[in-house]
């Protein structure tokens, strides 16, 4: 059976019913520039401490329930990748009382992850163009995709695709080849963990990258895995059906690696309110056709882990039914 999981927030945790506000789990506690700049790193290493906390008991609920695919926000860090901090872990460990530490709670969090078969991820914004143009788009691209690996790397997870790093390309910028090769050649200067763990989804756009323009540019030619998006494949189809654009993405992904996709509904057709279109459904009314594979499938729906729970045999109020 296909395993089911959500993204970043948990709805049951931190939702508007959550109170005292105080009381909300959730791994997003930012900060502006400026509040950045005038508090410093040790601002930003408190804030940071307090989200991974909260990642570490979201992940211990998850299992409660059986849920051990999960994609993780790109904001537990603030300002990781920013040119003017671009920080480790380590350094903001250094601004901590020395009794906290968040390498030390990421190592316990890697560890019941590797010891319990869950499946963490994650999407950085997209602001990451591998195929941009403009070369300063590009430097700050790959500060932020080795920044989401060191993630992965002080959780002490594998280099793999288990562990997935996913973007898009990017822009067409008039000439969709060009574009994907500088993609490929810009995925040469990123690190090697990050290498070893980026994938690339197809698009919601007609103009843009379908499956067949991914395997042919970015597949081909530097190997990485494809993710298949379903409701994206709606809007772009390359003229494939959706079970080929399936079984050509998962051709992409190495044999010992349970390729990943992407599913929700579009609100319009959720709501009956419309012809589809790319905005996402809060909840879902079924799921995708695996057409007899085994997949996991990430479930993009804007209740999040209340998207998934019924079809797991859970009450949407995330209580062991």
């Amino acid at each position: 059976m296909s395993r089911l999981g959500y993204a970043c927030i948990n709805m049951t945790l931190s939702g508007p019913d959550v109170k005292p506000k105080h009381t909300r789990v959730t791994t997003n506690r930012s900060l502006i520039l400026a509040t950045a700049r005038d508090r410093g790193l040790p601002y930003i290493a408190s804030l940071a401490y307090q989200n991974v906390l909260d990642l570490e008991q979201i992940v211990h609920w998850n299992h409660q329930r059986g849920i051990t695919l999960y994609r993780l926000s790109s904001d537990i860090f603030p300002f990781m990748s920013h040119p003017e901090f671009n920080y480790t872990i380590q350094d903001l460990d250094d601004q901590l009382p020395d009794e906290l530490s968040i390498v030390a709670i990421m190592q316990r969090i890697g560890a019941f992850v590797l010891a319990n078969g869950h499946r963490l991820s994650t999407h950085p914004g997209p602001y990451n163009v591998l195929a941009s143009p403009k070369p300063e788009v590009v430097d700050k691209a790959i500060l932020d995709l080795d920044a989401h690996a060191h993630i992965f790397d002080t959780l002490g997870l594998p280099a793999d695709n288990n562990t997935k790093i996913n973007i898009h390309v990017g822009g067409a910028y008039g000439d969709k080849v060009s574009a994907m090769q500088r993609f490929t050649t810009n995925f040469g200067r990123l690190g090697s963990t990050t290498q070893a763990r980026l994938t690339v989804e197809n698009d919601d756009r007609a103009s843009m990258y379908s499956v067949q323009d991914l395997y042919d540019g970015i597949y081909s030619v530097i190997g990485i895995p494809i993710v298949f998006d379903y409701h994206h494949h709606q809007f772009c189809t390359g003229g494939l059906s959706e079970q080929q654009a399936l079984e050509l993405a998962m051709s992409t992904w190495p044999a010992n690696i349970v390729p990943t996709v992407h599913y929700s509904e579009s609100r319009e057709v959720h709501d009956n309110s419309g012809d589809p279109t790319p905005a996402h459904s809060y909840l879902i009314h079924a799921l995708p056709d695996t057409y007899g594979h085994h997949i996991d499938i990430m479930v993009e729906a804007k209740g999040k882990e209340l998207a998934i729970l019924p079809f797991m045999g859970l009450e949407d109020t995330g209580v062991v039914a």
